[in-house]
């Protein structure tokens, strides 16, 4: 099986907060190449690569599709806003950067909270990534800044 995998990955992701403060998030992806047939990524699977709950978060994620099902990493990401009070930010973090990796996983998510900035965060080398905030410029970036 060829690996044609650079560290970045081709899923879409968005996540939204409105004016009224509702939550949202999409996720599409073109899969894993190579992949074994009838395979299922994790996009697909609310809780695994997307989830949306207006008492924590939005998370769209891209990368292991295995791993990201094995930690259903957008709804623990949620979990851990809404049931231990941690900041996004923390959350992210400790699904990303110490869990994901400890089962060989790697990947990143976008992701917004009810408020503050967006948190866009990754262990692979590289993430496409983009992100808007009301008054503010566009962050746009390929790589850690």
């Amino acid at each position: 099986m060829l690996d044609h995998n650079d560290g970045k990955y081709g899923t879409v992701g968005a996540v939204a907060r409105d004016f009224s403060g509702s939550l949202a998030a999409a996720t599409s992806t073109g899969g894993m190449t190579n992949k074994q047939p009838g395979r299922v990524g994790d996009a697909p699977l609310i809780g695994a690569g997307t989830y949306a709950g207006n008492r924590s978060c939005a998370v769209s994620a891209t990368g292991h599709g295995e791993m990201f099902i094995r930690l259903t990493v957008a709804r623990d990401i949620a979990a851990m806003v809404e049931y231990l009070g941690l900041d996004l930010a923390e959350a992210v973090s400790r699904k990303l950067l110490v869990e994901l990796p400890e089962v060989g996983g790697a990947g990143g998510v976008i992701a917004v909270g009810t408020t503050g900035h967006p948190v866009l965060t990754f262990n692979t080398l590289g993430m496409y990534r983009a992100s808007q905030c009301e008054g503010e410029e566009p962050f746009i970036r390929i790589f850690a800044d």
